[in-house]
């Protein structure tokens, strides 16, 4: 399976911030995609996921000749900023959700098998996530993926403001889901994505370029993706 985003454009108003991305991304493979802040990854992502219109392309799962197209299902994105029901326990919003999408769940593992699986600590399960560190917040949004299992996983800098600790077991999480899907992680950081990635990409005005991390060791190279990753800045 393959993710194809086909010249996919996306302005706000005169001002153009993805010109024409056009890229295939394997399934079984996280890819790195760096551009510093403001770049338009998350735009990218808000497109991906139907959160805003495009201007223009389109997007879609190829399975050899065979084009499918891509439901709301599909795809799991995990926000920097994690979203969850502060009103919930860890517990309670595990329940909730194995409920009310119990139709569609493959396999199910039990609450405590998704919550070990995430190292969450067995004091912390049946605390109000309100009183959750950042990264058990970060952790809780992983959990819904496990669950549902989608074919794309949009990873929108997860990992900032965690300690080294807990990045260090999200990374590790990450790449134990990747077979069979396909995850797609921003991050302005290129070590980051050096150390987790199979490939990087670069958004460097509005459209994608796959980075040869082979390259990355010749000096000359790393100043001229430190130069694109400062347009990509000022863009």
């Amino acid at each position: 399976m393959e993710f194809v985003i086909s010249h996919l454009a996306k302005s706000y108003g005169k001002h153009q911030v993805l010109t024409d991305v056009d890229y295939t991304f394997e399934e079984g493979k996280i890819y790195g995609l760096i551009g510093r802040n403001g770049a338009g990854k998350t735009t990218l992502f808000n497109c991906l996921n139907s959160d805003i219109e495009t201007n223009g392309g389109r997007f879609f799962f190829k399975d050899g000749e065979k084009e499918i197209a891509v439901n709301s299902s599909d795809i799991g994105y995990v926000l920097s900023t994690p979203t969850v029901p502060d009103f919930m326990t860890g517990r309670e919003f595990i329940k909730f959700f194995m409920d009310i999408h119990s139709d569609g769940i493959k396999d199910p593992m039990t609450i405590d098998e998704y919550m070990d699986y995430v190292m969450i600590p067995e004091d912390t399960k049946d605390r109000l996530m309100k009183d959750y560190s950042h990264g058990t917040r970060n952790k809780m949004q992983m959990i819904v993926n496990l669950i549902a299992k989608p074919k794309l996983m949009l990873l929108d800098e997860p990992l900032t403001s965690l300690d080294v600790v807990v990045a260090e077991e999200m990374k590790d999480i990450f790449r134990k889901q990747k077979d069979g899907r396909v995850l797609i992680f921003s991050t302005h950081l290129l070590d980051i994505a050096l150390d987790l990635c199979d490939e990087i990409i670069l958004l460097n005005h509005g459209k994608l370029e796959k980075v040869d991390k082979s390259n990355l060791d010749n000096e000359d190279f790393k100043i001229k993706i430190i130069e694109a990753l400062k347009d990509a800045d000022n863009s």
